[in-house]
C-alpha cells in the first residue's frame, strides 16, 4: 500500500503545501527523497496520490496528485463504549479497535475503574487516544478517524443517548458475562437485515459494571449478550465483540 499520511485539513488535486509538524517527521523518518511516492489522507473520505517535492532539515514539501475514493470502513457504524482499563491498555484498545473499523470509541468513568480521569489530564489523554487511532489509520489503510467525544461518565453518555423508541435506533449490546445473557451469535442473528444498521457495544472497565451501572444500561434499551463461557479482560471483551461483526462484515461482502 506504500506510505500513508494523515493530513488534518482538505486536501485537492494539484495543491503543493508544506507538511505540517507530525506528518512532515514522519516523511523524514522514512527517509523518503523528492520524487518518492506517497499516499495522503484528510479524513474526509479516500486518499490521495502524492508526490514528495523537496525535503530539508525541517521542511517537507508535497504535490497533491488524483483522488481515489476508496472505502475501507465497516458498512455497519459500531460504536465502542467503554469503561476506561488501567495503565496502558486503552491505547492498545484504541489502536485495535481502528484497525477493526470502529467508527466511535467512547471512553466512560465508571464505579469500578482504576483510572480516573478529568479536566485537562482527561484532555490530554484524548489528544493521545486520537494520534493512536491516527497511526492506526495509517497503517491499516483506512481512510476515516474513528470519533472520539470527551471522555464522560457512564451515566451521563447513557443520558445523551437518543430514546429507545427514536429512529433510526441502533442495536445496543451490554457484553455480560452473567446468566441471561444472550450468546453474541443470537445477537448478531437478530440484527436488523440492513448491513448498513449501526451497533453501539457497551463494555465495562476492571471488575465490570456495577449492578446500578447495569440497571441503567438496560434501561436505555441495552441487551446483555455473553462473549461465551470465559471470563475476557476489559481490553479483551470490547475487540472480540468488533473482530466477531467485522468477520461477518466480510463474509457478506
Amino acid at each position: 500500500m506504500g506510505s500513508r499520511i494523515f493530513v488534518d485539513a482538505p486536501l485537492a488535486a494539484q495543491a503543493e503545501f508544506e507538511l505540517p509538524g507530525g506528518p512532515a517527521r514522519h516523511v523524514q523518518v522514512l527517509r523518503l527523497q523528492p520524487g518518492a511516492a506517497l499516499r495522503l489522507f484528510d479524513g474526509r473520505g479516500g486518499e490521495w496520490e502524492a508526490l514528495v517535492t523537496h525535503m530539508g532539515r525541517s521542511e517537507v514539501r508535497v504535490r497533491v496528485g488524483a483522488h481515489d475514493s476508496v472505502d475501507r470502513e465497516l458498512a455497519r457504524r459500531v460504536t465502542l463504549a467503554i469503561g476506561v482499563p488501567a495503565n496502558e491498555r486503552m491505547d492498545a484498545l484504541v489502536e485495535k479497535a481502528t484497525e477493526l473499523g470502529a467508527a466511535e470509541i467512547v471512553a466512560l468513568m465508571c464505579e469500578r475503574a482504576v483510572l480516573r480521569l478529568q479536566g485537562e489530564r482527561a484532555a490530554k489523554r484524548l489528544a493521545h487516544w486520537r494520534g493512536v487511532a491516527i497511526a492506526a489509520c495509517e497503517q491499516s489503510g483506512r481512510t476515516r478517524i474513528p470519533q472520539l467525544p470527551p471522555v464522560a461518565t457512564l451515566a451521563d453518555w447513557l443520558r445523551s443517548l437518543p430514546a429507545v423508541d427514536a429512529s433510526p435506533s441502533p442495536a445496543r449490546w451490554l457484553l455480560s458475562p452473567l446468566p441471561g445473557a444472550i450468546g453474541v451469535g443470537s445477537a448478531i442473528a437478530a440484527l436488523a437485515p440492513d448491513r448498513s444498521a449501526p451497533i453501539c457495544i457497551l463494555s465495562g472497565p476492571e471488575g465490570g459494571l456495577s449492578v446500578d451501572e447495569q440497571s441503567l444500561a438496560r434501561r436505555a434499551g441495552f441487551t446483555p449478550v455473553s462473549l461465551g463461557p470465559r471470563i475476557l479482560r476489559a481490553d479483551t471483551a470490547p475487540l472480540a465483540a468488533l473482530a466477531a461483526l467485522a468477520a461477518l462484515a466480510s463474509l457478506a461482502a
